[in-house]
């Protein structure tokens, strides 16, 4: 074991000098729960979160955080929750999914969330392979689908339902409510007050904390075990790239089921004792960034997309002279943003006139989307267009894209507004070394790195090298000052008939740029040519089509409209031109059906999964060829 380093102190908290070192410590402490309960202590009435109830924001203090998190560890404890054994949670964003993840660690257990978009039968294969004790479910919906699997999840010992409504008339011995839970904690609680902090003080950095399943693109999804070291390993990388300040808000609306915005809404502020405000819904997340105005702001690239397509549309219903200042604006705005991503040195006139069109245009633009006290956006998850990434610069929204998977606790590597390399995905954090294979594969190593795979030993001795690094899967390349690029994955790699090697990332990326189109997969393994599927964005697409009088009745018929191909074969065309003659798309189609996350093609992170959407729509690929 490594020797403990010098601590150097970050906005105020104190993280390991030597991120690479053991043992990993904020503030002193080196698992999740024991950092919890040293805020909760210090902060006591200071403001951990706000949620929205009955249209109004309501404040809970780190005091607030304790208590609830203590009735929940104590009431899961006393129902008969042993150390080791998992919880799953089957929730929308709230900060009871925060009090249940806390709660069910400070006693030992192991949290695991399921995504709210998941079937019965998706629910029945993840409680049965984790194994896991009780279920946490928000409503009568999410409990039809344990009701439903019941039977075949026979190691759940109780369900705990959050919200009664609709539910009152219910009575099954498996069933109890979240109240009843609080009490049944509270009980246990004042019958002996230290136990619970007595149950952290057990936590160790080896024990396993989280059970994150994998979004299952090449299969089953599998149970990433993340241990309390690579979780505080995670936070003082985070904390050394892109450091929160004590007054920052964020605003919580992504699947807290994945490691990214579990990381950025649960375990980052508790090192920099920002804020946290939780979304109504994803729906309500463009209102809600509003009212909100976040200093920071993390999202998958699907969400800054639906952003950029909005203002587009708006800039298209404006009068001729909005559209002129808008146009003079992203001018402006794009000529600074090119001075810094060229030296970091702004020219006195360039800064001149874009101070100009940002008191007139752009500030107001800021204001409208929830932007205006921005000081950092963050993407990653997915590619993001690097054409995007620039837009949102020019507007001055300093946008960085990062890099990590659920095997690395979620952060591997990360561009900063003060060191960012557009196209690439950064440096490696603080702490994460990386390497590239011969066959061009990333390979990582670091604290951060996942313990395997539950219950799939086979699985996790796959996933590391015989010396000891992470394979991510996928392929790229370093530059020689250290930035790190994706070119695609390596089991997506396309080999032609003609032999030529394409990896399809950047070009599905690079459609995806246009705000038509939602999503493509790029067609062309062992054929002489490459084809593309394409899902069009559905809400652009019925608007080019109403101003246009383009009739449809439905988004199948919208999809064969002649004008909507005409439309997407000069997006195609327009994308072909900056690639070499063997790259480019020769034929598409359109999947005329609406994708959700409850669909087999997409994932839960809302990415297509290639094999299957390969395989549901053959008949269209074969008539491309």
């Amino acid at each position: 074991m490594q020797s403990r380093s010098a601590s150097v102190s970050i906005n105020g908290v104190t993280f390991n000098a030597d991120p690479a070192a053991r043992p990993v410590q904020v503030d002193g402490q080196d698992t999740i729960v024991k950092l919890f309960a040293h805020r909760c202590a210090s902060l006591g009435a200071r403001t951990a979160h706000r949620e929205k109830d009955f249209g109004i924001w309501k404040s809970y203090s780190w005091a607030d955080y304790w208590t609830h998190a203590a009735w929940v560890g104590m009431g899961l404890r006393a129902l008969g929750l042993q150390r080791g054994q998992v919880v799953s949670i089957l929730s929308e964003d709230r900060k009871e999914w925060a009090y249940f993840d806390l709660g069910i660690q400070a006693v030992g257990g192991i949290a695991s969330g399921v995504y709210t978009t998941d079937s019965a039968t998706q629910l029945a294969y993840l409680l049965t392979d984790s194994q896991s004790r009780f279920l946490i479910v928000e409503n009568e919906e999410q409990l039809d689908k344990y009701l439903e699997i019941a039977d075949s999840a026979p190691d759940v010992q109780k369900v705990i339902v959050l919200e009664d409504e609709g539910l009152h008339a219910l009575s099954d011995p498996r069933v109890i409510f979240l109240a009843d839970l609080y009490a049944l904690g509270k009980q246990a609680h004042e019958a002996d007050p230290n136990i619970f902090a007595d149950e952290i003080a057990k936590s160790q950095p080896g024990d396993t904390a989280l059970l994150i399943y994998t979004s299952g693109t090449t299969g089953m999804p599998k149970g990433a075990m993340l241990s309390n070291e690579n979780i505080m390993a995670a936070i003082t990388a985070g904390a050394h790239g892109l450091p929160a300040h004590e007054s920052d808000e964020q605003l919580c609306f992504l699947p807290l089921c994945h490691i990214l915005e579990r990381d950025v809404s649960i375990y980052f502020p508790l090192a920099a004792k920002c804020t946290v405000n939780f979304a109504e819904s994803p729906e309500t997340v463009f209102s809600n960034l509003q009212e909100v105005s976040p200093m920071t702001f993390t999202a998958v690239p699907r969400v800054w997309e639906k952003i950029y397509s909005r203002v587009l549309i708006m800039a298209q219903e404006a009068t001729w002279l909005g559209r002129f200042a808008f146009a003079q604006a992203l001018k402006a705005g794009r000529k600074r943003a090119d001075a810094l991503a060229k030296d970091g040195r702004v020219p006195m006139l360039t800064a001149l006139n874009y101070t100009l069109w940002d008191m007139l245009v752009l500030r107001n633009l800021r204001r409208m989307l929830g932007f205006d006290r921005m000081r950092r956006g963050g993407t990653g998850a997915a590619p993001i267009s690097p054409e995007l990434l620039k837009w949102y610069w020019s507007i001055g929204v300093p946008l960085v894209e990062g890099y990590g998977m659920t095997e690395t606790s979620g952060i591997a590597t990360i561009n900063t507004p003060d060191e960012n390399r557009t196209g690439t995905i950064g440096r490696p954090v603080p702490g994460v070394s990386v390497r590239i294979a011969e066959d061009g594969e990333i390979q990582t190593k670091g604290l951060n790195n996942f313990q395997g795979y539950w219950r799939n030993n086979e699985k996790s001795a796959e996933s590391y090298t015989a010396d000891g690094w992470l394979r991510t899967g996928d392929v790229g390349r370093v530059d020689e000052d250290g930035y790190v690029t994706i070119t695609g994955r390596l089991k997506d790699i396309i080999i032609t008939a003609g032999g030529k090697n394409i990896t399809p990332a950047e070009i599905e990326s690079r459609l995806k740029f246009s705000h038509y189109i939602s999503d493509a997969v790029i067609i062309g393994d062992r054929r002489k040519y490459l084809t593309a599927l394409v899902m069009i964005d559905q809400e652009n697409v019925e608007k080019y089509a109403q101003d246009n009088k383009v009739p449809f009745s439905d988004f199948a018929s919208l999809c064969r409209a002649q004008a909507v191909q005409d439309l997407i074969r000069a997006e195609v065309e327009q994308v072909n031109r900056e690639f070499a003659r063997v790259e480019q798309i020769k034929d598409f189609r359109l999947i005329d059906v609406l994708l959700t996350a409850e669909d087999e093609e997409l994932t839960a992170t809302m990415k297509l999964r290639r094999s299957f959407v390969e395989k549901r729509h053959k008949a269209l690929i074969d008539d491309m060829y």
